[in-house]
Order: structure tokens, then sequence, then C-alpha cells
């Protein structure tokens, strides 16, 4: 039941990008990992063609999912492959989406979920201001998947400052959630740590948390801290800065009496008269 979580520093050479994550990923599997999440954009960090790099993926014409299939199937790993920016499946000329992708031990992909929440936000760094809508339409599902360590359920980066969408995977069975990210410095020293920690013990699921940490093309800074929490909050592993393989084992015993003893679930009132989205099980 052992996981793993990724932190990267990509930049805006893929072919470079794509060697690094397979070293972590062999560390990851040669140290017992049956599930590893990759960060954000770990294929590619600072490039203004992404959109046609996405492109140029959906139609088989870019290494990546070649790379992702061949290095699951080689290495015998469920892999949760950051985010891509891809179109929706059925649209291959539509506004692409910025989604991750999961791949299991056969190199088969089992689930695909597409960020629902964009990041069009002022931020006191060198940029200055991010618009994701200018490049990437949002998502329009919840999804969550079976895996060997468990059922999860997926998100990307900004998404943690939403615990309703939490809340709603939990209630479709999450067991644990995966969280690829690129948090800025900024908003990553003011609240990363404390998202992270009240997903994790809101839903009574473990978090991976798998970020960019470092300095990337742009420029960009990320803020790193890619973390595993449990259950009932604990940090059980975290890496400020640099590249990093982080691991933890699930254990369910103790999850299921942690959920026993604060069942949170059953005391929910809900008063929201919002429609829920659809929920997709994959």
């Amino acid at each position: 039941m052992t996981f793993a979580v990724i932190q990267m520093v990509s930049q805006d050479d893929v072919l470079a990008n794509l060697s690094r994550a397979r070293r972590l990923l062999e560390r990851a599997a040669n140290d017992g990992a049956r599930l590893v999440v990759l960060p954000e954009n770990f294929a590619a960090m600072g490039r203004r063609d992404l959109i046609a790099l996405g492109r140029a993926e959906a139609l088989g014409q870019g290494p990546i999912l070649p790379w992702l299939q061949r290095t699951a199937l080689d290495l015998r790993l469920w892999i949760v492959a950051g985010t891509l920016p891809l179109p929706p499946d059925d649209a291959p000329e539509a506004k692409p989406r910025a989604c991750s992708l999961l791949f299991d031990e056969h190199g088969q992909r089992v689930a695909r979920y597409d960020k629902l929440h964009l990041f069009d936000v002022e931020v006191a760094d060198n940029r200055g201001s991010y618009r994701e809508s200018d490049d990437f339409a949002p998502g329009e599902r919840l999804v969550v998947a079976d895996t060997p360590i468990g059922r999860m359920g997926m998100t990307v980066c900004y998404d943690l400052r939403f615990p309703e969408l939490y809340g709603a995977l939990r209630q479709a069975g999450a067991e644990l959630i995966s969280v690829p990210a690129a948090f800025t410095a900024v908003t990553g020293g003011a609240h990363w740590q404390v998202l992270t920690r009240a997903r994790a013990i809101e839903t009574q699921c473990y978090l991976l948390a798998a970020g960019q940490g470092g300095e990337h093309p742009g420029p960009r800074q990320t803020f790193g801290h890619s973390a595993i929490v449990d259950p009932w909050g604990r940090v059980l592993a975290e890496c400020a800065q640099g590249e990093a393989v982080l691991l933890a084992s699930r254990d369910v015993a103790e999850q299921q009496a942690i959920r026993q003893r604060m069942p949170v679930q059953t005391h929910r009132r809900i008063f929201s008269s919002d429609v829920p989205r659809p929920i997709a099980v994959e």
C-alpha cells in the first residue's frame, strides 16, 4: 500500500524533464511505490507554446503520452501524470483543458480529470498576474478512480482552495486525493501547508500533494513543500525545495478508525441549493 509524490523543478526542455522524471519514478518504484503522483506541468514549465505542444500530443505526434505509457509499463507503476494541456477527447480542435491523467501499471490510461478551477488572479510576484482562462477551458466533472492503493479522487493545484470539491470527492468514496500543483512562492508561502492539511482533515483522506519547487523560466518561482498528509492531518513526508521522492503507506485500519471516531460524513448537513456537477466513476 505504498505510494509516492514527486517534486520537480521543471524547465522548458520537454525531453530533459522527462529524463529527470524517469529517474525519480525509478527511485519511487525501487522503494516499493505502487502509485506515484507527478507535479503540475511536469513535462514543461515556462514554454510559450504549451497549447501547440498539447495539440501535438492529442494527435499522437508528441513524446509525452507515449513516454507515460512506456514508463508506467516498464516500472509497473500507476502514475498520476501531473497536468498536460490537452483538448477534450471528443473535440481535438476545442480549447484545451489542464488535465491530469491516470495510467495503470500496464500503461493504459484509466482516468482523465480536467481542472475545474482556473487560476485567474493577481499575485505580488515577478509575473504579477495569472490568467489560465486565456489558454484553457475549465473541466466539467468530478473524477474518482479505483487504484491498488484505494479509491482516488483527482484534483489540480488551485482546486485546493475549494473545499466543496473535496467534500464531493469524499462523498463519492475517495480514500486518497491527488493534488499535482505548481503554487507560486507567494501564495504557497501564505496558504499551501494550511490548505493541504485542512483538505486532508475535512475529507479524512490521504492527500498526495506533488508540487514544483524552485526557479523556472518566465521567470517564475514555485513554493514546493510537496507533502503526503494522512487523514488525521499529520504530515507524513515533506520537502521544501528541489527534486524529491516522498513515500508513505496507507494504513487502512487506521483510516477506518479515524472515520469511525470522527464520523463527520454522517453529520454533514447540506445548505446549498446548487445543483452538484456530475461525478465520473472511472
